[in-house]
């Protein structure tokens, strides 16, 4: 598993990462129910994975600490295309590995171009082609 942190679930809102069922995900719905008698607020998470999309639900006390994980923004060069995967070269360490290429940047992936790619728990995924 890549890097996480705990963070209280109560105080994550849209758009935060959070890692539901061991896949990093983006928040994008948070509800908060009132506490009953004796209970807590109870925190209801729904989330996309940022790698395959499926959307993933968690209900959770509000005071419980849910893991985060650290997502890692960095630059690269494209070295070469072969189909839907493109063989990179990291701008700081100059490591190459392939990323595969996402459908809405099939375009503008080219030989050459730079890209910024995420490091999340162990995974990476171009996510953008710089003009």
């Amino acid at each position: 598993m890549g890097e996480t942190k705990p963070v209280g679930i109560g105080t994550l809102q849209k758009g935060n990462y959070v890692v539901i069922e061991g896949a990093a995900c983006k928040v994008f719905s948070v509800e908060i129910s009132r506490p009953g008698k004796h209970g807590h607020a109870k925190v209801r998470l729904t989330g996309s994975g940022l790698i395959d999309g499926k959307k993933r639900v968690v209900v959770a006390p509000g005071h419980d600490h849910i893991d985060v994980p650290i997502v890692g923004k960095k630059g690269a060069q494209i070295l070469s295309i072969n189909g839907d995967k493109a063989n990179v070269m990291d701008s700081e360490t100059y490591e190459t590995f392939d990323l595969d290429i996402p459908e809405e940047l099939k375009e503008s992936a080219v030989s050459g171009a730079n890209i910024i790619y995420w490091t999340i728990m162990d995974n990476k995924v171009m996510k953008q082609v710089k003009e």
